[in-house]
């Protein structure tokens, strides 16, 4: 598990270490790293030596990392020029380390480069570039380098223009092929459009983790976590310790979404599907093993219930969704039983104490908080979790889990494959089986988020991607995740 920390616990971190290690120790051990990562870069390219390097430098600390990383470069034959975008504030003793080291200031870029450095701002700054550096870095796809490749760029620490407690990108931004970050990771690096513009991020440790306290902004689960907490069978198991998952989706009108549904709960770890609904003889006829029923109250027992998906909007479906809020079970509920929550009927209902996990794409998400989420992905889902007492997982490339207490997880695995009619149905389906085989409701929502990313990368190997590809995906990337 990876966690990232917002700028106020980085910098209160940073201090209390500093105050414990010789003065310029910190920017020594991140410039240290950077330069390191820029060489091995270029070694796959061509080598350090005779290499063209460009620095983009701003002002304060980010700027000295960059300028000491350029100076380490220049001492190993790299050409390294600096553009000084404030030379007003620039960091003086990295600048006459790079100058000594044989690296050189120019105004403007060359006609070649072979790597790009961006330090133009660090974790500190607001809003999107300015000019002059705006300019530059929209100029930056256009660079041609050895071979007449565009040349890689790294970013110091964040790319410069993102919001770095958000992940929004409020205006002008580099788009890095590799991020170099120190001593954590920050929201920017793992959530909202920034995620994208940071590339490949590589963290390097300053010993930051002696001094950081309190919780991280945004948690992010690895392969070893959806592994140790998946649910398996053993020699005493049968269909019904597995868990039962009741499946209330589709209709006559949308018999895919039951069928798509199902499936994706056949895939995860419960021993047993029954359906309710009126897509009963389309489910039964895709899936034998599952055990159909026309509606909720005469599906027999589960554990847990998936509802919403293909259900409609009608007084039955307004039935069906009440008959599942009314047990005691964890439920899902996704697509149209969230349409049919907006309109406050079902305020009462959701007065429970059983587990709720709701699973809205933004659209969705705008109806049931009367606004989108706007900037702040992780604090509008918090939000709405603790509003609705409500494990929250909001879609998107970066799909986000949050809690009623204000924990909040970013899945890593998103794809833009997955945006496709359909997916939603079966990414719901799983979630349900986790939950009917007594997964915490914010675990079985990383999980199945984790999972139902990784088919969608896997199905997108072989062309366009439907909701039916990703769903047959899930058994075989299952098979080599556990």
């Amino acid at each position: 598990m990876r966690q990232a920390w917002r700028v106020a616990d980085v910098r209160a971190a940073e201090k209390a270490l500093m105050a414990t290690l010789p003065a310029g120790t910190l920017m020594q051990r991140a410039a240290a790293g950077l330069a390191r990562r820029c060489a091995l870069l270029l070694s796959e390219s061509g080598g350090v030596y005779g290499a063209t390097v460009v620095l983009l430098v701003g002002s304060g600390d980010n700027g000295g990392d960059t300028l000491y990383a350029g100076a380490t470069l220049a001492s190993r034959g790299a050409g390294v020029r600096a553009i000084l975008l404030r030379p007003d504030r620039v960091h003086l003793a990295g600048l006459a380390a790079f100058r000594r080291a044989g690296g050189v200031t120019v105004g403007d870029l060359p006609d070649r480069v072979d790597l790009v450095v961006d330090g133009i701002v660090g974790i500190g700054a607001s809003g999107g570039l300015r000019e002059p550096a705006a300019a530059l870095v929209r100029r930056l796809p256009g660079l041609r380098g050895r071979g007449g490749a565009r040349p890689p760029v790294v970013a110091v620490d964040v790319p410069s223009g993102v919001a770095v407690d958000t992940g929004d990108v409020p205006g002008d931004a580099v788009h890095a092929d590799i991020t170099v970050t120190f001593g954590c990771l920050k929201p920017a690096h793992v959530v909202g459009a920034a995620a994208v513009l940071a590339g490949h991020v590589e963290l390097i440790d300053i010993g930051l983790s002696e001094t950081l306290h309190g919780d991280p902004a945004v948690r992010v689960p690895d392969a070893a976590d959806i592994a140790s907490w998946w649910p398996r069978a053993d020699a005493g198991s049968d269909k019904y310790s597995r868990g039962v998952v009741g499946i209330a989706t589709g209709s006559a009108t949308y018999p895919g979404a039951a069928v798509l549904s199902v499936t994706g709960a056949l895939a995860g770890p419960t021993g047993m599907v029954r359906y309710a609904g009126s897509a009963d003889r389309d489910v039964v006829h895709r899936h034998p093993s599952v055990v159909v029923a026309p509606r909720v109250a005469d599906a027999g027992r589960v554990q847990a219930w998936v509802c919403g998906s293909g259900l409609g909007t009608d007084d039955g479906a307004r039935t069906e969704l009440r008959s599942v809020l009314a047990t005691s079970l964890p439920v899902l509920l996704d697509a149209d039983a969230l349409t049919l929550l907006v309109g406050g009927q079902h305020a009462t209902d959701l007065r429970r104490d059983a587990p709720l996990v709701i699973t809205p794409h933004d659209g969705e998400f705008a109806r049931l908080a009367g606004e989108r989420p706007g900037a702040d992905r992780v604090g509008a889902a918090c939000r709405l979790a603790a509003w609705i007492n409500a494990v929250v997982l909001l879609k998107g490339d970066r799909t986000i889990v949050a809690t009623p207490s204000g924990e909040a997880w970013a899945n890593p695995t998103g794809s833009p494959a997955l945006a496709t009619a359909g997916s939603g149905d079966v990414l719901a389906g799983l979630l349900g089986s986790l939950l009917a085989a007594g997964v915490p409701p914010e675990r079985a929502a990383i999980m199945a988020a984790y999972v139902h990313g990784l088919a969608g990368r896997r199905a997108e190997r072989d062309g366009p991607v439907t909701s039916p590809d990703v769903a047959a995906a899930l058994r075989p990337v299952l098979a080599e995740l556990l």
